[in-house]
């Protein structure tokens, strides 16, 4: 199991990206539009940002994404369930 031992300094909305600022220098960016809870949100809604030591919380959108997970490359782009029924982006099953 992998820690995350650089910590986040900063995180912005800049040109429609998330970019969040690690102590080492590094970032992390993602597009707004590749996650359905940011995407509908304002620009306001969007540079509201919580950063806390495991990640990134919007509190007027209710999301809420974790370092690990953005570093993996999972911008929250999967909604847990979809219409249908599917959970985590899997296909529904077809109707018989």
């Amino acid at each position: 199991m992998s820690v995350l031992t650089d910590s986040a300094r900063s995180a912005v909305l800049r040109d429609g990206q998330i970019i969040i600022t690690l102590e080492s220098g590094s970032e992390i960016r993602f597009p707004v539009a590749e996650n359905p809870r940011l995407a509908p949100g304002t620009a306001e809604q969007l540079s509201q940002m919580e950063i806390s030591p495991y990640g990134i919380h919007w509190p007027e959108l209710d999301e809420d994404l974790s370092f690990q997970g953005l570093l993996s490359g999972d911008y929250g782009q999967h909604q847990n369930v979809e219409p249908g029924g599917a959970a985590n982006g899997s296909q529904p099953m077809p109707s018989q």
